[in-house]
C-alpha cells in the first residue's frame, strides 16, 4: 500500500499568497530593458562630463536650454504620447510655472526652493481649470480649445500689472540652498564651477533622475497602462471599467506640473521672462519634438527635443538660411522615419524580441503556402 502524506489542518487553512511578487529577473544587458538602462546611464555620465570637456559659456548655455526642452517634451509625452490628448497650448503651463516662481521670488521674497511647492499647487489648479471642461472633447476640438487656452494665458500675463505687463519680470534670482546661492559658484578639489555650470548640472539631474526615471516608471505602472488603453480606444477602455475622464485629467495634471517646473527652471536660466517667451511657436516646437522623436517613447522624445532645440544652433553659420535647412531636415526625417526617430516599439538589432518578431513573420508567410500545398487538388 503506497504511503500517503496528509497535510495538517493548519496548512489547509492558510490560503496561497496570490499577491506575492515574483523574484526580480536577473539583469541581462542584451535584453531591451537592460540595453536601455546601460545606454541611459552612459548618456547621463556623458552629460555630467561635458563641462570637463568644454566649459564654454555658449556650449553650456545651449545645452541647458536643450535640457529644459527635454523636460518639456517629457511632460508633453505624458499628455500626447501616453494618453493620446492632442494639446496645442502646452506652453500655457510653462508660462504659469515661470510667472508664479518669478512673482514669488521678486515680489514676495521667496527663494526658488520655497517657490517649488507653490508652483506645483498653482499648476495643479491650472490643470484642473483648463482640463476640467476641455478633456470631455476629443481630437480636433480638444486641440482647438487647448490652443485657445494657451493664448488666453499669454494675453492675461501681458495685461496684468503683477506680471509686469508686456515687459515681463526681470531680476529673477538663482537657486539657493540653506544660505548658499548657486550664483556664487563652488570649488571642489581645486576645480571651480561657476553658476551657469552648476545650473546645467542641476537641470541635468532633475531631467535625468526625476524626469526620465520617474515618468518612465510611471508609464509602466497601472496608471500608464490606463493611459495607453485610453489612447488606443477610449470607448473600449471605458467598457473595460477604466474611468477615462479621471485617467485623462491625471495625465493632464502631471504634464502641467512638469511644464510648470520647467518654466521655473527657465526663469532662473534667463533671469527674466516676458509674454513673448510663451507664444504658440513654442507649443508647436515641443509637440514637434514628441512626434519627431516617437510618441510614447522616452528615448525618442529626448532625441527629438535635442534635435529641435540644438539643430538651429548648429546651423547658425548659414545665417538666414538656417531655418530653411532646419525645415528641410524635419521633412526628410519624417519621410524616412514616419513613426519617429526612436518609436515606442523599436528594438535593438541584437535583441531577442527582434529575433522572435522575425520568426513570427516567417511563420506567418509560410503558413498560407503550406495550407495551399497541403489542400485538395
Amino acid at each position: 500500500m503506497p504511503l500517503v502524506l496528509k497535510k495538517s489542518s493548519s496548512e489547509l487553512l492558510v490560503p496561497p499568497n496570490r499577491h506575492q511578487m515574483p523574484p526580480p529577473a536577473p539583469f541581462r544587458w542584451r535584453s531591451e530593458k537592460g540595453a536601455l538602462n546601460v545606454l541611459g546611464i552612459a548618456v547621463f555620465i556623458l552629460a555630467l562630463a561635458v563641462p570637463f570637456i568644454t566649459a564654454s559659456p555658449y556650449v553650456i548655455s545651449i545645452l541647458t536650454a536643450g535640457l529644459i526642452y527635454v523636460m518639456l517634451a517629457l511632460g508633453l509625452n505624458v499628455v500626447v504620447g501616453y494618453a493620446g490628448l492632442l494639446d496645442l497650448g502646452y506652453v500655457a503651463f510653462f508660462a504659469v510655472g515661470a510667472y508664479t516662481s518669478g512673482i514669488l521670488t521678486t515680489t514676495f521674497g521667496f527663494s526658488m526652493l520655497e517657490a517649488v511647492p507653490v508652483t506645483i499647487v498653482v499648476c495643479i489648479v491650472a490643470g484642473i481649470i483648463i482640463g476640467g471642461p476641455t478633456l470631455r472633447l476629443r481630437s480636433d476640438y480638444l486641440a482647438i480649445v487647448t490652443l485657445g487656452f494657451g493664448e488666453i494665458i499669454r494675453l492675461t500675463a501681458r495685461n496684468l500689472e503683477i506680471t509686469g505687463g508686456a515687459t515681463g519680470i526681470s531680476g529673477i534670482p538663482s537657486w539657493s540652498f540653506f544660505g548658499w546661492d548657486m550664483a556664487d559658484g563652488l570649488v571642489i578639489a581645486g576645480i571651480e564651477f561657476n553658476g551657469k555650470i552648476l545650473l546645467y548640472y542641476f537641470v541635468a539631474l532633475v531631467v535625468g533622475l526625476v524626469g526620465v526615471g520617474g515618468i518612465s516608471r510611471l508609464s509602466r505602472g497601472k496608471m500608464g497602462r490606463a493611459w495607453k488603453a485610453v489612447r488606443d480606444d477610449e470607448d473600449a477602455a471605458e467598457a473595460m471599467g477604466i474611468n477615462t475622464y479621471f485617467t485623462k485629467i491625471t495625465a493632464y495634471i502631471i504634464g502641467a506640473v512638469w511644464a510648470g517646473l520647467a518654466g521655473q527652471l527657465m526663469g532662473t536660466y534667463l533671469s527674466a521672462i516676458s509674454p513673448t517667451s510663451f507664444t504658440f511657436l513654442y507649443s508647436a516646437l515641443i509637440l514637434m519634438a514628441v512626434v519627431l522623436g516617437g510618441m510614447g517613447s522616452t528615448p525618442g522624445v529626448i532625441i527629438g527635443a535635442l534635435f529641435v532645440s540644438l539643430a538651429p544652433e548648429f546651423l547658425r553659420e548659414f545665417a538666414e538660411w538656417r531655418y530653411v535647412l532646419f525645415g528641410v531636415l524635419l521633412v526628410v526625417t519624417m519621410i524616412f522615419r514616419p513613426q519617429g526617430i526612436w518609436p515606442a516599439n523599436a528594438v535593438f538589432p541584437w535583441s531577442p524580441a527582434l529575433a522572435a518578431r522575425r520568426a513570427r513573420r516567417a511563420k506567418a508567410t509560410e503558413a498560407p503556402e503550406g495550407s495551399a500545398a497541403g489542400g485538395p487538388a
